[in-house]
């Protein structure tokens, strides 16, 4: 593991930022009667994401980002 630091308030150089449009889609729009069901409506959607790794790595995997894997 290597570490990577980058500046502050950059959150376009933050690959997991990019994630948020997709973790909204669902919550967009509704009311939740407590905070408990808005938790579980997230959690569900984390849920489905988890499903989708392509749809991540679309999303996360920018040509720009320092690749530190060692083989």
């Amino acid at each position: 593991m290597a570490l990577t630091y980058l500046p502050p308030y950059t959150p376009e150089l933050q690959p997991a930022e990019t994630l948020w449009v997709h973790l909204d889609e669902p919550l967009v729009n509704r009311h939740f009667e407590t905070l408990a069901d808005l938790d579980a409506a997230v959690a569900a959607q984390c849920v489905a994401l988890s499903t989708q790794p392509d749809r991540i790595r679309r999303q996360t995997n920018f040509h720009w980002w320092p690749n530190t894997s060692r083989n």
